[in-house]
């Protein structure tokens, strides 16, 4: 147990930098691999059962997003407040905040599975589906929704893995669940022909095969936190604090889970199921280089809410900075090879020469300003990892519903097709003129 205080112990005294690295790197590695999975998993559907499932596929997103809000709500939360915890020294809460997560992950993904399923069709109806697209869609998603309490757990301990000084851990068992879906989806698609329900059989059976490893792993008494009698009930002050920090996450997917109901929705008026095809194979690809970034501000969670915790005020914004570089570097690269190879990149999801043309154009107008996009990411989630959620929420709201919901809405009534494309790069832009100022200003007020 002492090796592992000292590995939280860390997070205060190790060069910012060399932290920073230490615990991106695994987050990113683990990222990077769970996108290259959704590549393939999204190629083999679209290469082996056809156009219309990919398009079927993208009516999942919202689906997949909302299930993600609550997930997130729990998970992120709870992993702020044990990394705040852990600077704290406060070793008996932050085993507390463990116990309580377990507990709120199984009753929240039991409720969203039971109420989903019951409203199954007519959500996904909601949600932009057409007589083609809802068999693709419906068969999907109930494999997924079954195994939803397991999805939740499966993330929520991956968070408090690194909350806990173990980044590694967390990129193994990420690694691991991509490994066996790329296997096992390569099986059920293409050798048993099992269609879009095998894909998502791949995906619950190998999360299910990782949430055992992490269990074990909490379940060893010499780790700083495990698993034992008398921290499961729910205390209403840590699960108040956890859903206080959670609250951002959760409503930053909620929204996403909006956008992309009311984006599938335009893309089907002004372009019809091929284009819903093309904003799922985008969207792909825009997550490819997003999940760099994702890995990143998953790294800077322990340490800025570590610092945070210790007062250690210099150790935070350095780390905030660096964050940002690197995330900014990252999507220059995505943003180039998007502009280059826009064609090469859409043949990978498909053969259908009409859904190449429209994704290839989807992808360079979605990644016009994509840049810009890194260090509204990390700053956002930088007021998330120290507590100030008002801020957090706010920014997190301002890309998607406050500019991208009306933008796609009145884009279109002058450039068809082609504005609903305009809107997010439109978006991107005007929010990451938002952020950098607030966080100026924040500075200002935090130096005195």
């Amino acid at each position: 147990m002492q090796d592992n205080k000292q590995a939280a112990l860390e997070l205060g005294q190790k060069p910012v930098g060399q932290l920073l690295w230490q615990y991106a790197l695994p987050a990113i590695v683990a990222m990077t691999a769970s996108s290259l999975y959704n590549i393939i998993d999204r190629a083999m559907i679209g290469q082996v059962v056809g156009p219309e499932a990919i398009a079927g596929l993208g009516i999942t997103f919202p689906f997949m997003n909302l299930s993600g809000a609550f997930g997130a709500a729990v998970g992120v939360g709870a992993s702020t407040c044990i990394s705040v915890k852990l600077g704290q020294k406060d070793y008996k809460t932050a085993e507390n905040l463990l116990g309580n997560t377990v507990t709120l992950n199984l009753i929240i993904g039991f409720l969203f599975m039971v109420v989903c399923l019951m409203f199954l069709n007519p959500i996904l109806r909601f949600f932009g589906a057409s007589d083609v697209t809802l068999p693709y869609a419906r068969e999907f998603m109930t494999v997924i929704l079954l195994g939803n309490m397991i999805t939740h757990m499966y993330f929520g301990m991956n968070a408090v893995l690194r909350a806990a000084g173990k980044p590694r851990h967390a990129m193994y068992s990420v690694l691991f669940t991509v490994g066996m879906n790329i296997l096992l989806v390569v099986a059920f698609v293409w050798w048993f022909r099992w269609g879009i329900k095998g894909a998502a059989l791949a995906t619950v059976t190998s999360q299910t095969m990782a949430l055992c490893w992490q269990m074990w792993i909490f379940s060893n008494k010499n780790e700083l936190l495990h698993l034992k009698r008398g921290i499961y009930k729910l205390k209403a002050d840590l699960v108040r604090n956890i859903i206080s920090i959670g609250i951002s996450p959760f409503l930053m997917n909620v929204t996403s889970c909006v956008i992309v109901i009311f984006m599938n929705n335009q893309f089907v008026r002004y372009g019809g199921d091929m284009a819903v095809g093309a904003y799922s194979i985008a969207n792909s690809v825009v997550m490819v280089f997003f999940m760099f970034v994702i890995g990143i501000t998953q790294g800077m969670q322990p340490i800025v809410g570590y610092n945070y915790g210790a007062e250690k005020f210099d150790r935070m914004l350095r780390c905030l900075f660096l964050a940002i570089g690197c995330a900014t570097a990252i999507l220059l690269v995505g943003w180039g090879l998007s502009m280059l190879f826009p064609r090469q990149i859409a043949r990978i999801f498909t053969t259908d020469a009409t859904l190449i043309e429209l994704s290839a154009r989807g992808i360079k107008l979605d990644m016009l300003v994509f840049f810009v996009v890194g260090s509204q990411a990390v700053i956002t989630n930088f007021f998330q990892c120290i507590g100030k959620v008002k801020i957090s929420i706010f920014l997190s709201l301002s890309r998607q519903l406050f500019l991208l919901l009306p933008m796609a809405y009145v884009f279109p009534l002058f450039w068809d097709l082609d504005g609903v494309w305009y809107s997010m790069p439109a978006s991107d832009f005007c929010s990451s003129a938002m952020t950098i100022p607030l966080l100026m200003w924040y500075m200002k007020k935090f130096r005195k």
